[in-house]
């Protein structure tokens, strides 16, 4: 199977960051922490940060991206379930994984979606077990892209489809600093005023930081063709809102 080999080294989705976490134990300790205290108030956290318009542009990507009806789906890092509760709308039986089970508490409509805890470098799944693979805005929180990648690769049967869906680092100065003001800014004030104070507020920091110092969208997509993905379409949105859509 198309792979990186074992001497390459990792490829982490965005630079150290040393002011919140020292080293990878303690990142994962410091992203188990912070996502299991927001959980219950994720979804009008991601309200925010969409402008409302998050469950619209969920379901349009899904189907841009290929999504069929009765397609077995995988959505990995589903937290609360935004997007798997979409996929499942469209008429899909989908799995969601998640390691948080803070997030996985608060899953909303629990009929719709079966769940598991897993994280997205180790799928707990046989090969080609699905059609189609779902990634909503927690690439940044793997620590390396190659292995994940060959993951995702390896749990799509032939001909199966992803669909990543993430945030970018705007390229001009003037798109970099709105994302700035909004991502940095608003979105963390106004997640503490209403939606779960101080902690609500550093996840959103904590968010915009590793956009702001996330690598390429190029090295991204270098790194799904070198897993073996084909057909790579890369759409981008206000300049910080990206998605991934590829073909096994």
């Amino acid at each position: 199977m198309p792979g990186p080999p074992d001497t390459v080294a990792p490829l982490p989705p965005h630079l150290p960051l040393d002011s919140y976490y020292e080293g990878e134990r303690d990142r994962r300790r410091f992203l188990g922490h912070i996502f299991d205290r927001t959980a219950r108030h994720y979804d009008r956290i991601s309200g925010f940060l969409s402008l409302g318009t998050g469950e619209w542009y969920r379901g349009f990507a899904l189907r841009q991206a290929g999504l069929e009806p009765g397609s077995r789906v995988l959505d990995v890092a589903t937290g609360t379930g935004l997007l798997a509760r979409a996929s499942a709308r469209l008429g899909c039986p989908v799995v969601g994984l998640d390691p948080s089970a803070g997030m996985l508490s608060c899953f909303k409509e629990r009929s719709l979606v079966r769940l598991t805890r897993g994280i997205a470098e180790r799928l707990p799944f046989r090969d080609g077990a699905f059609d189609f693979l779902t990634m909503g805005y927690a690439l940044r929180h793997v620590n390396d892209l190659r292995s994940t990648f060959v993951e995702y690769r390896r749990v799509i049967r032939p001909g199966g489809r992803i669909l990543i869906l993430d945030f970018s680092r705007p390229r001009n100065a003037a798109g970099y600093g709105m994302a700035r003001v909004f991502m940095q800014m608003l979105v963390p004030l106004a997640s503490r005023l209403f939606a779960g104070g101080r902690e609500a507020e550093l996840l959103m920091r904590y968010c915009w930081d590793t956009v702001d110092q996330c690598v390429p969208v190029a090295r991204v997509t270098a790194a799904l063709e070198t897993a073996g993905f084909t057909g790579l379409r890369v759409t981008t949105w206000a300049g910080v809102f990206v998605e991934y859509a590829a073909s096994r």
